[in-house]
């Protein structure tokens, strides 16, 4: 994955969480899947 399209995914993903955090609270089994999924990818970018 290059990195232009790994900050694409970052920030569809960090939207996606704002809005299920909005709707179904920030300690929702899905905000918080939604979370680790973003520290994921993040995590990828700082390491290349």
């Amino acid at each position: 994955m290059c990195n232009e399209e790994l900050t694409k995914r970052i920030e569809l993903l960090r939207r996606k969480m704002i809005t299920v955090g909005m709707k179904k609270g920030l300690t929702s089994p899905d905000t918080i899947s939604l979370s680790k999924t973003l520290d994921q990818l993040i995590n990828i970018k700082m390491s290349t």
